[in-house]
């Protein structure tokens, strides 16, 4: 079965087509890093008009490179949300009108537990191999911990009640004037920097509290790099960027050990994604310090991407094939960061 996806739901515009759930026939991504590094982080308004110049050639890139036309292609994966609404919307639009005019089935589907089937992209393992698992998505939007019991079955556990991990680390890459994206800039310093120079605060330090927490570190992180602003250099900047990312993902991973622990340890795997899952300081030490075995996804699909969006859109639609008519009906919605859905105005 072939699957184009379609995702534009921050500052990647892209497509891709994918057979049976886990092989890459195509990829294209257009990025907006370089439009949005002037500014520090994302301008949605920016970002949806980017979006619109170049869909319809990232998507004709991607049935040109998988060798496939639009008759061959089964049905349509569209990231429905979260994200950015205004760069949503470019990508839903465009997906309901490729969907209506080639009678397609169109998939909407959620961007986040996307990323998991983005770590699976490729893989040889079974459903019995994999699950129950614990799945977490790590990245600028979301610091996100699930159980899975299948393919598409997802129940958060876990989740940031304040800043995303890789958010964290873009401001605080900006505080020490470092460029954006934020993250490998700082693995990059930490490389060469003392850990253990600066003391950190321990975040969520109740056990058995399954959430994520990064607004504390921040504040701590403004504060000790205001009272070290005159004293600042290369040597210092690595020990902060060295200090700093041990504490932001200790965190993570003690949360992830207390969560197994909870569980009493039926978990058969942990699958990792998501743009903070690329870092090889987090990979190590998820290695060394979790008793589990864990999946990680190849570096290409750990950034947003379509090849995961048509990946889940896959289980999804094999999950509901006893009702397909349902990727028939476009009067859905696109939902953003924020649920405004029960808010009383």
């Amino acid at each position: 079965m072939l699957i184009l996806g379609i995702e534009s739901s921050c500052d990647e515009t892209a497509a891709a087509v994918i057979r049976d759930g886990t092989e890459v026939l195509s990829s294209k991504i257009a990025s907006q890093i370089a439009v949005h590094a002037v500014f520090g982080g994302v301008v949605p308004e920016i970002a949806s008009r980017q979006h619109l110049e170049v869909i319809d050639d990232v998507v004709r890139a991607a049935l040109s490179d998988a060798q496939v036309s639009m008759d061959q292609i089964d049905a349509v994966a569209i990231t429905r949300g979260p994200g950015l609404i205004g760069a949503l919307l470019v990508g839903i639009s465009y997906a309901k009108g490729l969907a209506i005019a080639s009678k397609k089935p169109l998939i909407p589907v959620d961007h986040v537990h996307a990323h998991i089937h983005g770590g699976l992209l490729g893989t040889t393992l079974s459903a019995d191999q994999l699950f129950p698992c614990l799945a977490l998505v790590v990245s600028g939007g979301h610091t996100n911990l699930y159980r899975m019991n299948s393919w598409t079955h997802f129940k958060l556990i876990g989740n940031s009640i304040d800043d995303a991990c890789g958010e964290c680390f873009d401001k605080v890459a900006k505080m020490l004037d470092l460029p954006y994206p934020g993250g490998p800039k700082i693995e990059m310093l930490a490389q060469t920097g003392n850990a253990a120079k600066f003391s950190m605060p321990l975040m969520v330090a109740e056990k058995g509290r399954i959430v994520f927490s990064y607004s504390g570190l921040k504040t701590h992180m403004v504060n000790l790099i205001n009272s070290k602003r005159k004293d600042l250099n290369p040597e210092m900047i690595s020990d902060l960027s060295a200090s700093f990312q041990k504490a932001a993902f200790e965190q993570i991973v003690r949360k992830l050990n207390e969560a197994i622990e909870l569980e009493g340890g039926i978990f058969k795997s942990l699958l990792v994604a998501g743009g903070v899952a690329a870092s090889g300081a987090f990979r190590r030490m998820v290695a060394e310090k979790i008793r589990i075995p864990a999946v990680f996804p190849d570096l290409k699909y750990c950034s947003d991407n379509a090849a995961m969006i048509a990946a889940y859109g896959y289980h999804v639609l094999v999950a509901e094939e006893a009702n397909p008519s349902r990727f028939f009906d476009h009067t859905w919605d696109a939902y953003s960061r924020y649920d405004f859905s029960s808010a009383r105005l």
